[in-house]
């Protein structure tokens, strides 16, 4: 029925494809399917207490922190082809603007959110003072200007497209404040935030023969301190560190982090749960968090090994529906 069709309509460009904080925890912006990203801002109170006094307390936690919403804005505009918020990166402009970068599926817009007051006048608000201009009439009654609350409008100041043939899956802001990449399932580009006409491209995995394609790229991050330095992962389950001071076109990895294979522990679904689906760095970059279908994985880059490794499903792998599921 129409109203059914309509329900589903709604309910599908609304769903939440990609979340983040920015550096200080207190905003949290989301994007949906429609292209829309959505702020919103942390309304409690804040325990300012160090992690370690938190850890050695040992209370449970008695409350969940609370953000409300406070703005929201629409990154790419719905067409023909799927155009849903993939990625958000903060961005660090300027001490009067807040900015962010997101992705949709081939396009990487940035936005500008500027921190200033609306000022409103009033029409039937006259001002009292009776000091008025030297010939002017003694009857004038001046407007007055009111400040109100902050009011936030986000403007569309880039929009860096034609640079990707695939779905673009990560953006990330490099530490210098200058540069981003943007990578799909073959490429990672290099840009700079004041050029949107070209980019560089850095990483190309893409064969000469497409038959001979074996793993694609599926996350990349920029190093948060060493802004030549950045990890990408792949299907297989392997992240490869690279610097760009080696060369132009970084083909070859300065590090790769894998695990190799148990004998015998090789099945249909393995390519499907090895897959690595994101990446993070820690904020002094000493750590990378990875995350799969049945685990979270800590790595150490300095040591090329799991510290860590947390187990999300704990459900039969066996199963194909749920895998799929899932996935």
């Amino acid at each position: 029925m129409p109203c059914d069709k309509l329900d589903v309509c709604f309910i599908a460009v609304d769903i939440i494809s990609a979340i983040e904080f920015d550096k200080s925890g207190d905003h949290l912006a989301t994007g949906d399917r429609g292209g829309r990203v959505v702020l919103f801002e942390r309304t409690d109170v804040r325990n300012h207490a160090s992690r370690k006094d938190l850890e050695m307390d040992g209370d449970p936690i008695s409350r969940h922190p609370e953000f409300h919403y406070k703005t929201e804005f629409q990154s790419h505009e719905p067409e023909v082809q799927e155009k849903k918020v993939k990625k958000i990166a903060e961005m660090n402009i300027h001490a009067s603007e807040n900015g962010s970068i997101a992705s949709s599926s081939t396009t990487t817009s940035t936005s500008y959110l500027p921190n200033g007051a609306c000022a409103v006048i009033p029409h039937n608000h006259l001002s009292t003072d009776l000091s008025y201009p030297s010939g002017c009439s003694a009857s004038l009654r001046l407007p007055v200007v009111t400040s109100q609350d902050t009011c936030l409008i986000a403007r569309c100041r880039r929009i860096y497209a034609h640079a990707h043939d695939y779905h673009i899956n990560s953006i990330s802001n490099n530490s210098d404040g200058e540069t981003f990449i943007s990578a799909d399932d073959l490429r990672i580009n290099l840009w700079n935030l004041e050029i949107s006409s070209q980019s560089f491209n850095i990483v190309d995995v893409k064969p000469a023969n497409m038959e001979d394609l074996t793993e694609v790229i599926t996350s990349a991050e920029f190093h948060p301190t060493h802004c030549n330095m950045l990890a990408y992962s792949s299907s297989k389950g392997s992240i490869r560190l690279i610097d760009l001071r080696q060369s132009a076109l970084c083909d070859n990895h300065s590090k790769i982090l894998d695990e190799r294979e148990a004998p015998g522990s090789r099945s249909f679904f393995t390519e499907i749960i090895t897959s690595i689906s994101d990446i993070k760095f820690a904020k002094d970059g000493r750590y990378l968090l990875s995350r799969d279908y049945m685990t979270l994985k800590v790595h150490s880059p300095y040591y090329s090994r799991v510290i860590c490794l947390v187990s999300l499903h704990l459900c039969n792998i066996s199963q194909a529906t749920a895998i799929f599921w899932h996935t």
